[in-house]
């Protein structure tokens, strides 16, 4: 610390104007604020939100905890220590004593069992945690291609709302030269009105998707600044495209652990008639003799096993019955997704986007030039501009889609 910051903590520590105090808390807490990550990159994003998702640290901690339990519930029972103190008439004080030290545990074969069930159940786990973070990584990433096409349907609102504008000047003129009609100029108007509501809609959605990104990311600001989608893997073999998503699914796996877990719980269960162990030191003493043994002990578990192996059994039905219903379910939806992308991806190559660009110039010109009317001029336009905003969800779709496809990647 140099010289001027040992003064500037001595005068608060002092109690000198408050406003200085407090000008330097309002400075440490601005060097506290995690800075603005400002990107192009959806990875770059989705790094950041996989480190920071509150819902994705809960989900972590909450598998810690489940962890920490059965690694609890495979240990040895606490030993026990008993002392006992005797009187007699006659004699002053304490005539004898008794001394119990003891430990029970199971038997040892039950412990590997356990060991390795709790090892499946642990994988089972993992998986599940991996599953969670790619769909909170696929949420986001959906998210981001959502601000995507919010941008580039922005550019089709503005340059609808430019070229309005410039009619509205052109034909104010001509009104005031009596070569247009009041029904042309409040044509324009109107046109302009609608633009500014979707304008307005299209800025809401935006905001509320930047906004969600933000929060995703634990309140750490976000600022995604791309506004075009970047290049995807195109699918040249659907068949291996499906093998490689389940093949990598978390949530097939984790399901797939969780019923090799429920199987060697029943193995478990099985060997519960094994009686369990205790043994021990004992010390008895009697006024100045004492004697010292050893414990040897068990106990014989025939009530507390009582129908936890038929349990065990129906848990293990039903965790192969959930496994089925989780691959099935898993196949079902990617050979969905990558027929919807082909055929998304045939409806998004008919749409001619330069073509439509193009015309809407030379249409802006033939009625600048009273080539057409104003009104026949909105009924092409508008229809152009209806096909342009299509284009653009579909390329919206079309990219979640993929992302789907590709999520096990993630």
């Amino acid at each position: 610390m140099d010289i001027m910051e040992y003064l500037s903590a001595a005068l608060c520590m002092a109690s000198f104007p408050v406003a200085l105090c407090a000008q330097d808390d309002s400075v440490s807490v601005q060097m506290a604020e995690a800075p603005v990550l400002r990107t192009e990159s959806i990875e770059e994003v989705l790094s950041a939100i996989a480190g920071n998702n509150p819902s994705l640290s809960a989900y972590m901690e909450d598998v810690q905890a489940q962890t920490f339990q059965m690694k609890g519930e495979n240990v040895p029972e606490d030993p026990s220590v008993e002392y006992s103190s005797f009187y007699k008439g006659g004699i002053s004080g304490e005539s004898g004593s008794e001394l119990i030290v003891s430990q029970g545990f199971d038997f040892p074969t039950l412990y590997a069992a356990r060991h390795k069930r709790n090892e499946l159940m642990q994988a089972s786990l993992d998986k599940g945690l991996e599953n969670e973070r790619r769909k909170v990584l696929l949420q986001a990433k959906n998210l981001c291609l959502d601000i995507i096409m919010y941008r580039q349907i922005g550019e089709i609102l503005d340059m609808q709302s430019s070229i309005a504008s410039e009619l509205l000047s052109l034909y104010s003129k001509r009104y005031e030269t009596g070569d247009a009609s009041a029904l042309e100029v409040n044509k324009i108007r109107m046109e302009l009105m609608g633009v500014a509501t979707a304008v307005a809609e299209n800025s809401s959605a935006l905001d509320a998707s930047c906004r969600a990104l933000t929060a995703m990311n634990g309140g750490r600001e976000i600022d995604f600044t791309a506004d075009w989608y970047p290049l995807v893997e195109e699918i040249t073999d659907p068949e291996a495209a499906v093998e490689e998503y389940l093949s990598a699914d978390a949530a097939v796996s984790s399901a797939e652990n969780a019923a090799a877990a429920a199987v060697k719980d029943v193995s478990v269960n099985r060997q519960g008639w094994i009686p369990k162990l205790e043994i021990g030191y004992r010390r008895n003493t009697e006024i100045r003799e004492a004697e010292h043994g050893f414990i040897v002990g068990g106990s014989i578990p025939l009530y507390s096993n009582h129908r936890k192996v038929a349990m065990s059994k129906a848990r293990s039905a039903a965790a192969h019955s959930t496994l089925s219903s989780v691959r099935l379910q898993a196949e079902t939806e990617i050979r969905t997704a990558i027929n919807d992308a082909v055929r998304m991806k045939a409806a998004i190559e008919a749409y001619d986007e330069p073509l439509m660009r193009e015309t809407l110039e030379l249409l802006n010109k033939a009625v600048e030039g009273g080539e057409i009317s104003l009104i026949d001029y909105f009924v092409e336009a508008s229809g152009i501009y209806s096909n342009l905003t299509s284009c653009i969800g579909l390329r919206n779709s079309w990219q979640k889609l993929m992302a789907k496809i590709y999520s096990n990647r993630l």
